[in-house]
């Protein structure tokens, strides 16, 4: 199945989050990652949200929904060279005799340690989704015993903006034109 990132700039009104997952899951499709916050503009938040679709005219639909939402002004398939990144935070055993490897591994990744205990280790990394997979892999020998990770955040590369007042006051005219 083939993985889409969506860019979806939004009204900052309650409720609009609810109505967007509402409406991927009446389709039955299902979020793999979802991050949601605010922009250069108080007005506006920012949907980063990524989606398995292998039909093409599936993602079509996804995108033609989600514009007749009132609250949505613009939505942007970003393409493989955007910038991505998640936060993971993991937590491991980690004896004093193992404890060291730990740290060494968490570096090569510039990773963070940020709780240490007398048998576990927590570590906080950022990075593109491979990076953070390939740290995964490493620690897995020493023992994952909690983790937790943000959705994925998404901004296209270049100059071009999401958010630029011309652009998306053109939308706010029209919320129904991409």
């Amino acid at each position: 199945m083939k993985t889409h990132t969506l860019s979806v700039l939004v009204e900052n009104k309650p409720g609009v989050l609810a109505r967007i997952a509402g409406l991927f899951a009446r389709r039955g499709y299902n979020i793999e990652s979802l991050a949601v916050g605010p922009t250069e503009r108080e007005e506006l938040s920012r949907i980063t949200v990524q989606v398995g679709v292998d039909d093409p005219l599936a993602l079509e639909q996804i995108t033609k929904q989600l514009n007749k939402l009132i609250e949505v002004l613009k939505i942007v398939e970003l393409e493989e060279s955007a910038v991505r990144r998640e936060l993971m935070l993991i937590k491991l055993r980690a004896d004093p005799t193992t404890r060291s490897q730990i740290i060494e591994i968490v570096q090569l990744f510039r990773g963070k340690t940020v709780d240490v205990h007398n048998d576990s280790i927590t570590i906080e990394a950022t990075g593109s989704p491979d990076k953070l997979e390939a740290l995964l892999e490493m620690l897995k020998p020493y023992g994952v015993r909690e983790l937790v990770q943000s959705g994925l955040v998404a901004l296209g590369r270049g100059s071009k903006s999401l958010t630029d007042r011309s652009k998306t006051d053109k939308v706010r005219m029209s919320p129904r034109t991409n």
